[in-house]
């Protein structure tokens, strides 16, 4: 799914040329290409959905490292010539060329995996019904015994928690039709059930568990304001650009974007390199700290963009001609800012999921769960931001800056919470974890 999704984002002006956008010379052309907005927006609804599936690995190769480097290089569509059309002109095509080397990567490694990595087969499920749809966490109960446990004899459990009874038990056994063991598997495997299990379960969650939601959903709300703006803020404030404009301007916001898409490439190197210190990290300091550390640093980075347009804008009162071609120290710094921030973005990728394995692991295998429910403390600020970043930049006459300020506040409160409210934990049980990409 990922290789036909990036196929079709790749694609999606040349889709839209023929499905009857304007057929007018992509290089002189301003205007809107809504069956182009449609394709996009298709192809990277799939890709989202399969990077969350895939996640870590080939997420970094797909996503990061190819397509911040096509925006990077610029230099794509003079390497793959033929990718560019009369609807797909140069940015188009090297963001074509990068996700089509992409897909030559990412069909090896799958090859490789599925040839190399053995698979074991999961047990059958237990088909006796679990009362309240089996909810997410028995931590109380487990550890909590009663007289009549000890007449009992040992019985098996399941990955699922569920437990097996004896065969030769003379307790109560359900005894249940083959249709009615057919419809019970049918519901447990069928995606209803994922969703009744998702929703049961937040009425079952460990109390420990609720302020690492609460720190999660701080941290990605100060997040995506950032994955949704970053390179335009480069274009727009740092390099004073508008897409919209001509001539020297519109230069500078493409050369902003080009800039921006470089420091996305080191931010996605830092990211690499950072991880592999996250384990002796956490081990020594707690991974408890190690979160709330990187919150803070969020925090300081979000603040910085604030002085860093501000004397941008100084600069640009110097004279157009100051901007262009000069790599000055503001420039510089905010280059700098991107790639900073692969070392707290490592940190979320990786501990938020250690911390809630942690915290579940006498669960009887409601891990899985557990991560799903995580999973929601992602989803809905990106749905929150994507839909409100916009209008509260408008509120203060628009800019990054506004959702930048407000992304280090929520980042600052994720440290505190996290320094505070989260559960302390062994330093030498930790075991890293990958988790969520940004969609």
């Amino acid at each position: 799914m990922i290789c036909f999704a990036v196929t079709v984002i790749g694609f999606s002006a040349d889709i839209g040329y023929l499905f009857g956008d304007t057929h007018e010379n992509c290089k002189t052309y301003q205007g809107t290409r809504p069956w182009a907005a449609v394709v996009f927006v298709i192809g990277f609804w799939m890709l989202d959905l399969a990077n969350n599936a895939v996640q870590g690995p080939a997420r970094a190769l797909l996503a990061d490292l190819s397509g911040f480097s096509a925006g990077a290089s610029g230099k794509w569509h003079r390497w793959f010539p033929f990718l560019t059309t009369k609807a797909c002109c140069e940015a188009c095509g090297n963001l074509k060329a990068a996700f089509l080397v992409a897909v030559v990567f990412l069909s090896i490694c799958t090859a490789i995996t599925i040839y190399f990595a053995p698979e074991i087969p999961l047990s059958p499920k237990s088909t006796q019904p679990a009362g309240d749809m089996a909810p997410l966490l028995h931590i109380q109960e487990n550890q909590s015994t009663d007289s009549k446990s000890h007449n009992m004899k040992p019985e098996g459990i399941y990955a699922d928690g569920y437990n097996v009874q004896s065969p030769t038990s003379n307790a109560s056994i359900v005894v249940q039709s083959p249709k009615m063991q057919d419809q019970h598997e049918s519901f447990n495997d069928g995606p209803g059930a994922v969703l009744v299990n998702l929703l049961t379960s937040m009425r079952h969650l460990p109390p420990a568990l609720k302020p690492v939601l609460l720190v999660m959903a701080l941290s990605w709300l100060s997040w995506f304001p950032f994955f949704l703006f970053d390179t335009d803020w480069m274009g727009r404030e740092v390099y004073q650009g508008d897409p919209k404009a001509n001539g020297i301007t519109a230069a500078n916001y493409h050369k902003g974007v080009q800039e921006g898409s470089f420091g996305l490439l080191l931010n996605s190197i830092v990211l690499g390199v950072s991880s592999l210190f996250i384990e002796p990290l956490c081990r020594w300091f707690g991974s408890k700290n190690v979160w709330a550390t990187s919150n803070f640093i969020v925090f300081a980075c979000m603040a910085s963009t604030t002085i860093i347009s501000a004397y941008a804008l100084s600069e640009h009162h110097r004279g157009i001609q100051y901007m262009i071609g000069n790599v000055s120290s503001v420039k510089a710094a905010a280059v700098v800012l991107f790639a900073l921030l692969g070392f707290p973005l490592a940190i979320t990728y990786s501990v938020p999921f250690s911390v809630t394995a942690e915290l579940t692991a006498d669960a009887g295998g409601g891990q899985g769960l557990a991560i799903g429910v995580l999973n929601l403390s992602i989803v809905v600020p990106q749905m929150i931001v994507a839909l409100g970043a916009g209008p509260w930049d408008a509120l203060f006459g628009g800019g990054n800056v506004p959702a930048f300020v407000l992304a280090s506040v929520f980042a600052l409160a994720a440290g505190i919470i996290a320094v505070t409210k989260l559960p302390h934990l062994s330093r030498t049980t930790y075991k890293p974890a990958v988790g969520h990409g940004f969609g």
